[in-house]
């Protein structure tokens, strides 16, 4: 199961995701991000410290996200990772690709 909140603040949105992001919760989290950006929100940030579990599918749709948002001049940044997503991430090489914060405040502050 996916769980997914979106607060809009003043220069960004913070989506909080819990649960698994797979094959069958992907397509959900794709969904919320591309409405996020169809109402011209490029600056993200995602909380997935209560991700345990994040698959090849999931991976795709925070990568297709980070390029969509760029292009508009805004960024994907991940806050407060949980374990798993860290270690998926890093194997994964994409670690360096997102800008990672340990905390929410942080990530937010950092636009």
């Amino acid at each position: 199961m996916l769980d997914i909140n979106v607060q809009s603040l003043k220069r960004v949105d913070l989506i909080s995701i819990s649960g698994r992001v797979d094959s069958s919760t992907a397509p959900q989290l794709e969904q919320t991000l591309e409405d996020r950006m169809g109402e011209g929100r490029h600056s993200l940030v995602l909380e997935m410290s209560d991700v345990n579990y994040l698959s090849s599918a999931g991976l795709r749709t925070l990568v297709s996200a980070l390029r969509a948002c760029k292009k508009k001049g805004g960024d994907v940044r991940i806050a407060n990772p949980s374990e798993r997503v860290s270690e998926v991430m890093a194997l994964a090489g994409l670690d360096s690709l997102f800008t990672m914060y340990d905390d929410v405040t942080m990530a937010v502050g950092s636009y």
